[in-house]
């Protein structure tokens, strides 16, 4: 499993062949507690527990950057993925990692 920390995801972005998906897995309370605004990326947010319900929403054509709080939740989604086909990273260090590598502003809970 690739992993790849939240400074260096515009990057990665900009060499997919298609505009890739951050998929954040965090509940909703987190989500606007703290989001990302990434670059390049579409987000998509479904919580971690609602993804195999949901696995029809997800592009397989699209790569995919999961994301959570640290980086736990959003590995166990990642592998999940993998292992129904789809392309996936996982954003090391998660949202928290993303405000002190990306920006600042985002508040760190």
């Amino acid at each position: 499993m690739q992993q790849i920390y939240p400074a260096q995801i515009a990057e990665w972005a900009s060499q997919q062949a298609q505009r890739p998906v951050l998929l954040d897995v965090r509940e909703g309370w987190e989500v606007q507690t703290a989001s990302a605004k990434p670059e390049g990326l579409d987000l998509l947010h479904m919580p971690m527990q609602t993804i195999p319900a949901r696995l029809n929403e997800l592009d397989k054509t699209r790569p995919i950057a999961c994301l959570c709080h640290h980086g736990g939740r959003s590995m166990q989604v990642a592998s999940f993925l993998m292992q129904h086909g789809f392309e996936v990273v996982n954003v090391a260090g998660g949202i928290h990692a993303w405000s002190a590598q990306v920006d600042p502003s985002i508040p760190v809970y």
